[in-house]
């Protein structure tokens, strides 16, 4: 890895570089994996350039100016599924596989996940609708290289992670019209095709499939006299063209007219005899494609949390370069108290996302059918927790970023309307709240160890060790642990009567990951106090003070007394003693 540069605030974000502008990512990067900074460093700072420069403007261009077009059939009125995207997209979308957003994690000495996972953290901060594909992709060619058939993963695995420019995108067809989040409800069929072993004909309609014509598609389908519910699916790769270059059958209906990520196609689709290759039957197929949303919810906690990162650093940019009433807004302390609510969650955020990703990493020997094994359940949990907190958190921070910001955050010249826009997909993607806390919910029962798993984790990140740390962190675990204890007598309540817990599944679930996210950053504090530097201990106050001392019942706190005295290295990344 290159010598890390000094930090400086910039005039813009544009054409400057999202890994040397977040020292706090590659820190926490650093402390959970040393050979992703190490190794992969020089990787992360080239593409954090091209991230904020080539793709940056593409993203602008793409979202005003040019969304992709459904072009139905030829002038000879025969069916293409065509979609017309802006060519600079299809540039960067190219350019991002031959990066190796998912070729890293592949070939003789793969990268572990958490490198591209935080490669999805720098992209989602210029193009949320660019990193959708990334997602769905990696979330393929995931389930393709630990379960799928021989035959099946040699033979599409590599058009997925080939770096050469030319590499196929994925996605992952589950949604119906009638069923949403209820995927055991899936009416599409699955019926042998004639003679071919493995290949199966596909007949139904997928509700919402972004990145309709990427390539290559994970979708659900219930083979002929399957069972009902999810133990009756199979899952199936679908492509979108046929071994002899000639389509799969299959027709776009139309493309869904969205509220943000209006970069990438999300269509419906009647699958019509379309060509599947079987990956698991039942009952394994609903549980491969729940891994394969597993994979997805980190990254779009990963998304949140960038989402959030570049509301932030557009609000501090503008705040730093504004003057009114005869001084730099920054000195407002109103506005400095703004800016940090949007700073503290983030850093929360990112956390809690690096966090999921390297549990991802830790468990990725762990079979995906041993779902009591501790790593499992860990992996899920904080996948559930992350995945709702960060989506939660990223549409306050836009919100803010704007405010901050006032009129000129409001319109199209800048980022933060988009972010705004592109932010809320993240609480709908991948499951919302409600099925995060139900995933929450099965965790928590005793054959899983959920809470006890989750317990040990917040202690492991409250355990702030030596003097120095003690220091930094002493006073923050005290409200957190008070909490903690709260959470404790909720969960044996509701573990005693079934109404009562999903009743007020999704409030337990904001408070198991308000804790979580709150310990995450005693244990940055703690990490920080050691080398002398107290920055992240002021940032860890002002989070904690704010969401879980304040939000608890209205009071002046003595936040003023002391963020005023050390705003300006907080934001600029200088040592507080």
């Amino acid at each position: 890895m290159r010598a890390a540069h000094a930090f400086q605030l910039p005039q813009a974000v544009r054409d400057g570089n999202l890994f040397d502008l977040d020292p706090d990512a590659a820190v926490a990067l650093e402390r959970l994996d040393s050979t992703v900074t190490g190794r992969w460093g020089d990787t992360l700072r080239d593409f954090g350039a091209w991230v904020a420069g080539p793709v940056d403007r593409e993203a602008e261009y793409t979202d005003r100016h040019a969304p992709p077009k459904l072009i139905p059939y030829d002038g000879e009125g025969n069916l293409t599924n065509r979609i017309l995207y802006n060519p600079a997209w299809e540039a960067m979308s190219a350019e991002v596989y031959a990066r190796g957003v998912i070729g890293l994690n592949y070939g003789p000495e793969p990268a572990p996940y958490l490198a591209t996972f935080a490669m999805g953290y720098m992209l989602s901060q210029a193009d949320v609708s660019l990193h959708c594909p990334v997602t769905m992709s990696g979330a393929v060619a995931y389930v393709l290289d630990r379960f799928a058939p021989d035959e099946v993963k040699n033979r599409f695995l590599p058009d997925l992670t080939r770096r050469d420019g030319k590499a196929l995108s994925g996605g992952t067809w589950a949604t119906e019209l009638h069923g949403g989040s209820d995927i055991g409800a899936t009416t599409t069929t699955a019926t042998p095709a004639g003679d071919a072993p493995g290949v199966f004909c596909l007949n139904g309609l997928k509700w919402f499939t972004s990145n309709a014509n990427g390539g290559l598609a994970l979708a659900t389908a219930r083979p002929d006299g399957g069972v009902e519910g999810t133990k009756g699916l199979g899952i199936y790769l679908v492509p979108t063209h046929l071994a002899d270059g000639t389509a799969n059958p299959m027709r776009i209906r139309r493309l869904k007219d969205k509220l943000g990520t209006c970069g990438i196609a999300t269509g419906e689709i009647d699958l019509t005899d379309t060509q599947g290759w079987e990956v698991a039957a039942p009952p394994r197929g609903f549980r491969l494609m729940m891994a394969a949303l597993e994979f997805s919810r980190i990254h779009n906690a990963m998304a949140a949390a960038g989402v959030a990162r570049r509301a932030y650093l557009e609000a501090v940019i503008f705040a730093e370069g504004r003057t009114a009433f005869g001084h730099t807004i920054t000195r407002y302390p109103m506005v400095q108290a703004e800016i940090m609510k949007i700073l503290s969650p983030q850093l929360a955020g990112m956390h809690l996302a690096f966090n999921a990703a390297h549990a991802f990493d830790e468990a990725a020997d762990v079979d995906v059918d041993d779902a009591e094994n501790p790593r499992r359940v860990r992996l899920r949990l904080m996948t559930a927790l992350a995945k709702y907190w960060t989506a939660e958190m990223c549409v306050r921070a836009a919100s803010r970023a704007i405010e901050a910001i006032g009129g000129n955050g409001y319109v199209y010249d800048r980022i933060t309307p988009r972010l705004l826009r592109d932010g809320q997909v993240l609480s709908v993607w991948e499951g919302p709240a409600n099925i995060q806390a139900l995933e929450m919910l099965r965790l928590l029962d005793p054959r899983f160890g959920g809470f006890t798993l989750f317990e040990e984790e917040v202690e492991r990140l409250l355990g702030v060790g030596d003097d120095a740390s003690r220091a930094a962190g002493a006073d923050l675990v005290a409200p957190v642990r008070q909490l903690l204890a709260h959470c404790r007598e909720a969960v044996a309540l509701m573990a005693r009567s079934p109404e009562l817990a999903t009743r007020h599944a999704r409030r337990l679930l904001a408070l198991m990951s308000d804790i979580l996210a709150a310990a995450c950053l005693v244990d940055a504090a703690a990490r920080d106090a050691r080398t002398g530097n107290r920055r992240m201990a002021m940032i860890a106050r002002f989070f904690v003070d704010e969401q879980m001392v304040n939000s608890q019942g209205w009071r002046i706190s003595n936040t003023p007394d002391w963020l005023g005295s050390v705003f300006g290295s907080i934001i600029r990344h200088q040592p507080i003693d």
